[in-house]
């Protein structure tokens, strides 16, 4: 059994898989199985994987199921300890498996951590704001505010999944968004100040490209999580106080945009969990 699972899902990318692969293949750590999940491509991307044949595991799904079933049917069908995720059109640098295998060897304790990524917008070098600057730690409440952890930079031990669940299939986007905060509200997740991902952006095929009013998918995380029961009381606050922001401003999205009766249920939505959350409380 190896070490480390790398899942990589992949959808109509034939070119840009291969070279997720290659750079896995290409690591210093070699204690690992990769699981490519295909989700319905209806290109060549199995011609393009054929070349890698027997040193990958490959599965395809017979239809375009999403990122996030095609996540868990890798995570499912691996084997080993620690999951390692990759986005196919992202690619490591050869000694990021070691790097993170090396953490977990060091802090037994630890459950995920996560490295640094150089960005790549439109084929050219960007810095990320510094709102999207990584922290390491109890990150939970940062977290609210947007994604600080990315797929492709992070290495989970197993048995987080057995506790907090898989990838939410429901969610056509921000499915990271809504796995990190079930994650967070728990455990630390520790950073590893080593650039040992390239993380690429700005192509048409991204999901963030094709969706818009992705703030309603990350409303969706936040009142599941309120209504999860995990939460302690000073998160219930910041969670309120965060889904309060994100609730305006897309409520008032969706009144500009003459849909009146969605916009008033989002800017209703916070006071009403609220009075809900309270109430529970009171008679618990």
């Amino acid at each position: 059994m190896a070490f480390v699972s790398v899942v990589i899902p992949t959808y109509n990318r034939p070119e840009k898989v291969a070279r997720a692969v290659s750079s896995v293949l290409n690591q210093t750590y070699r204690d690992f199985e990769v699981i490519v999940v295909d989700d319905g491509s209806n290109d060549n991307t199995e011609e393009y994987l054929k070349i890698f044949y027997p040193k990958i595991t490959f599965i395809r799904h017979k239809a375009n199921l999403g990122v996030s079933a095609a996540r868990n049917t890798g995570i499912s069908a691996s084997k080993s300890p620690f999951i390692a995720l990759l986005d196919s059109d992202d690619y490591w640098l050869p000694k990021k498996l070691e790097t993170q295998v090396g953490f977990f060897n060091s802090c037994s304790s630890a459950l995920a951590c996560q490295v640094e990524e150089t960005w790549i917008r439109n084929g050219k070098r960007v810095n990320p704001r510094i709102r999207h600057i990584k922290k390491g730690g109890y990150i939970f409440e940062p977290s609210l505010k947007l994604c600080l952890i990315s797929p492709s930079s992070v290495m989970l031990k197993r048995s987080l999944f057995d506790e907090v669940g898989l990838f939410d299939e429901g969610l056509p986007v921000c499915e990271d968004y809504d796995l990190w905060l079930r994650i967070t509200c728990l455990h630390p997740v520790h950073l590893i100040k080593e650039f040992l991902v390239v993380r690429e952006g700005g192509h048409p095929d991204q999901l963030s490209s094709s969706l818009k009013g992705m703030d309603r998918f990350r409303i969706e995380a936040i009142v599941k999580l309120l209504d999860s029961g995990r939460l302690n009381k000073g998160q219930i606050s910041a969670s309120l106080k965060e889904l309060s922001v994100k609730c305006r401003i897309y409520g008032n999205g969706c009144i500009r945009r003459n849909r009146e009766q969605e916009g008033r249920f989002f800017l209703q939505l916070p006071e009403q969990l609220k009075r809900r959350i309270e109430n529970q409380a009171w008679f618990s």
